[in-house]
């Protein structure tokens, strides 16, 4: 058997305007280029990607299952900005073959730094989700994928079935990613490991030309499905949704292949699509999986690096957070809202200085000129965050 089960991460942060140290504004965030992007993304992704899915579960009658995780910044855009888009999620909500799946509301850090915050987050995004598409989610997914046992042991306690966790080779070691594994130490709680090589086929291999697989067809990559079958129980596909006529433009033939590719995959009598939850209560774990250090799914060194690889991005998060406490003792709900907002973990991939083998994807999707300008533009709104907390609690 060969469970396919697709993941796709929804997100867009909410990006900051130029804020130079002489500002007093108090709004720092760039509303006008938040929503262009989001109409953008829409109308390029979530929109036609949305309707091929719902297509293809009518089409395959409740066989075709598929899984997301939407996070707190983006679903606020989406409210505001494209409400149309929210609608056809809450239309595949309604279908029973979507699943959702919880995280930190405003996909930050936080759990690196501030536990009591994380759990806030997370009960957050669990509520808004349950509010929004009428499911209490029980799989945890954290942050790019940022995983170890101390996260394990959290989750756990916070009562989810199953986590995510990339399938990274340091990890896994000679182990495959195609088997259900349970974190170490812990009963209770079941392992999702990323298959980070079919995945990236199609969200980062899908159009070179100069790959030597190119073109990726929908039997071709059937076929590396079909291969799991009595070498493993399923083939976790992870990827951002933004993969889809965003990443990979639509003149591609993305969303052709996407079209085509559950009938090759059920082709084959003993493959099947389930939703993570289904993965996680139809198999058994295999053994116990030990990750003590801290993993994601960025950058081919699949560590923390993206967002703490040098002294900016360091310094910029303990700032933000040694103010926690300053921020939530104003009571002030858009003193509290901006300071959660700029936890997004994306304020800190702007500044990452990994200009070498992932260098253009650090360019693609940063705003700025240079990571320096990323850091300096961050520090200064959060001065002035501060300032106006020293402000609140003096008159408090």
């Amino acid at each position: 058997m060969a469970s396919v089960c697709f993941y796709f991460q929804v997100h867009q942060p909410s990006r900051l305007r130029r804020y130079s140290i002489f500002d007093t504004e108090s709004n720092y965030f760039d509303d006008y280029k938040n929503a262009q992007i989001c109409r953008k993304v829409a109308h390029k992704c979530y929109l036609p990607a949305n309707r091929l899915m719902l297509k293809l579960i009518d089409r395959y009658e409740g066989r075709f299952r598929i899984s997301y995780s939407i996070t707190g910044t983006v679903l606020e855009q989406l409210e505001e900005y494209a409400p149309e888009v929210l609608s056809t999620f809450q239309a595949l909500a309604q279908t029973g073959c979507v699943e959702f799946l919880c995280e930190s509301y405003y996909h930050s850090l936080a759990f690196l730094y501030s536990k009591a915050e994380f759990a806030q987050q997370v009960r957050m995004h669990q509520q808004r989700t349950e509010e929004l598409f009428g499911q209490k989610p029980v799989v945890f997914r954290n942050t790019e994928l940022i995983y170890n046992n101390d996260l394990a042991h959290f989750v756990k306690e916070m009562g989810f079935e199953a986590v995510l966790c990339e399938g990274a080779d340091h990890v896994l070691g000679y182990r495959s990613p195609n088997f259900v594994y349970r974190p170490a130490g812990i009963k209770g709680l079941k392992m999702l490991l990323k298959n980070y090589r079919l995945s990236d086929d199609i969200a980062f291999r899908f159009s070179n030309q100069d790959w030597p697989e190119w073109p990726l067809t929908a039997p071709k990559f059937a076929n590396w499905v079909s291969d799991v079958n009595g070498n493993g129980n399923v083939v976790n596909l992870f990827m951002d949704y933004e993969t889809m006529g965003e990443h990979q433009w639509e003149d591609t033939g993305i969303f052709d292949f996407l079209e085509h590719l559950p009938e090759e995959v059920l082709r084959h009598p003993d493959n099947d699509f389930k939703t993570p939850t289904e993965v996680a209560r139809e198999y058994e774990p295999v053994g116990e999986l030990d990750v003590p250090y801290m993993v994601s799914w960025a950058d081919i060194e699949r560590d923390l690096s993206a967002w703490l690889g040098n002294a900016m991005q360091s310094n910029s998060l303990h700032a933000l957070y040694q103010i926690e406490e300053q921020v939530k003792e104003t009571e002030d709900p858009d003193i509290i809202s901006a300071w959660r907002k700029l936890q997004t973990s994306d304020h800190f991939y702007y500044m990452c200085t990994k200009w070498f083998a992932d260098g253009d994807v650090h360019k693609y999707f940063n705003p700025y000129d240079s990571p320096y300008d990323s850091y300096i533009n961050f520090m200064n709104v959060l001065d002035n965050l501060n300032s106006r907390c020293r402000q609140a609690c003096t008159v408090a």
